[in-house]
Formats: C-alpha cells, structure tokens, sequence
C-alpha cells in the first residue's frame, strides 16, 4: 500500500510511539542488554583464538583501501533501504517479507555456526553436526519467535542478533575501516532519516518489517542502530582492551540518551550519529590515556 500522511506520531531509526514522551534513564536498557551481549560474544571469540576472515572487499594496508571499505558498507545500507522503501511504496510486504526473512535467518544461522564453534573451542568440543543442528533449531526458533505473533521475545531476539552482528564485525575488521565505516554510517544515517529513504521507511512503520527492528516503553529503534553500537565497543574490546571498550560504552549510552532527548522535540532522529562520534570520541581517549 502506498504511504499515507498523518498526524500520528511515526517510527524511525529511533522513533516514537507516544507522542507524549518523556526520555528516561530506563530506557538505555534494552540497548544495555544488547551491548552486554556483544560483549560478551567479542570476549568469547577472543578467548577462543579462532581464525577470523577479512569480509571487506579492498586491503587495508592504506587509508585508501579503509575509505573504500567504509563506503561500500554505505552502498550495501543505502541499496537495502532503497530496496525496502520501493517495495513498502508498492506494498509488496509478501516480497518485503521473503527477502527480509531469508536475510536474517542465514544471519541468524551463520551466527550461530561462528559461536557455536567458538563456544566449543573454549569449553565444550563438539562435532561439527552438533554444531549445525544446534545452529538450524537456534534459527527455526528465532524465526518462529520474529515471524509469529510480535512479543517481547521477538524484540528480545532482535537484541540478541545486533549484538551477536555487531560483535562479530567488529572483530572481522580492522581499526581504520571500523572507524571510517561508523563515521560514514553516522553521516549517511542523519541524511537518510531526513532526506533519504530511511526517513520515509519510518512514516510507513517499521513494524512491518519484522525483525528489523524492537520497541520499548514508547521508543522504537532499528536493528542497525544496535548491530553498529555493538560493533564499536567489541572492536575496542577486542583491539584496545577492556577500559576503551567501557568508555565506548559509556559514550554510546550518553549519545542514545541525548538521541532521546531530542525525540522530545522532533518525534524521529537519527540513532547513529551521537552515540556513534560519541563512542569513538571517549574510547580512544581512553586507548591514548591507559
């Protein structure tokens, strides 16, 4: 169904469900829940010593290579939303549905295989079968909970999976194209809540597009939002030690804060932006400092 205009209050990245929203120390929870666990996946894959794969297209051996890195991750987020925003237009949620589900259960599948098996490699071994059984009833599960009827279970796993993602890029990628990819996801995402499709996403609701996002005391947020703050503190964790990973932390919480703060006023805003610069900013002065 085309996009209808109204007075309601709409969704976005980070978006309201009530018009009469106060920002609150409780609602850093969720995304409390979902950094715990990425760090918590980034310590296992250190502790396990397993040998990650480079999933960025160019070398990173020049800043050149790192700039081409971080603005392909924009191509793939720009062409994703491109690809939702023309699809929720001509309301083809059929299709929206299709792709969007088999997205996230190979995620939600391969994820499960890398943790799994890192899980084995420092407590219990097991067999590689073991590992992909598990790893299939993890993913029927996920998405009976993500598809079926929308609980707080769902929203829930969506915690699970941003930290899971998160944790994992960020140990799958270097500094430089860590640092340039955020920055540049920062940069595009206040465009593109404003001017760009993700903006226009968020006036059909983001409740359509289940598993992409989680609600919580009148606020709603995306997926990506939680995958890319994960990804920052478990790079810090995994490359600079566990200070810097605290104070990344700390500056994702303060960024998200003030992010609601400005949801007072304005209804939709960007999740990346402030929490993102802000992470960067205070875990790298605590790399230089310890």
């Amino acid at each position: 169904m085309p996009f209808e205009d109204s007075d309601e209050p709409r969704l976005g990245l980070v978006g309201l469900l009530d018009e009469n929203f106060r920002a609150e120390l409780v609602h850093l929870v969720p995304i409390t829940i979902s950094l715990l666990f990425g760090v918590s996946y980034a310590y296992l894959l250190k502790a396990s010593e397993m040998q990650l794969f480079e999933i960025t297209p160019f070398s990173e051996e020049s800043p050149t290579g790192s700039v081409g890195n971080a603005l392909y991750f924009v191509l793939l987020v720009c062409c994703g939303a491109l690809t939702l925003f023309f699809l929720l237009k001509r309301g083809n949620f059929r299709l929206i549905a299709l792709i969007t589900g088999f997205a996230l259960a190979s995620a939600v599948f391969l994820l499960s295989m890398v943790y799994f098996y890192a899980f084995s490699r420092v407590f219990i071994p097991l067999p590689t079968e073991a590992l992909v059984v598990l790893s299939v009833a993890i993913t029927v599960f996920a998405g009976y909970v993500l598809w079926g009827r929308r609980s707080r279970l769902g929203d829930f796993v969506v915690l699970l999976l941003g930290g899971a993602l998160g944790a994992l890029l960020g140990a799958c990628i270097q500094t430089l194209s860590t640092v340039l990819i955020l920055c540049f996801l920062a940069v595009y995402d206040a465009f593109a809540v404003y001017r760009g499709p993700v903006g226009k996403i968020a006036h059909a609701g983001l409740e359509k597009l289940k598993g992409l996002s989680f609600s919580f005391k009148d606020i709603q947020m995306g997926l990506g939002d939680l995958t890319f703050y994960s990804m920052l503190v478990g790079h810090m964790l995994l490359y600079f030690g566990f200070f810097p990973c605290l104070a990344s932390m700390m500056g994702v919480f303060i960024g998200c804060f003030l992010a609601f703060k400005m949801l007072e006023r304005e209804g939709i805003f960007p999740g990346l932006p402030i929490p993102i610069f802000l992470g960067l900013a205070l875990g790298f002065l605590a790399a230089f400092a310890v």
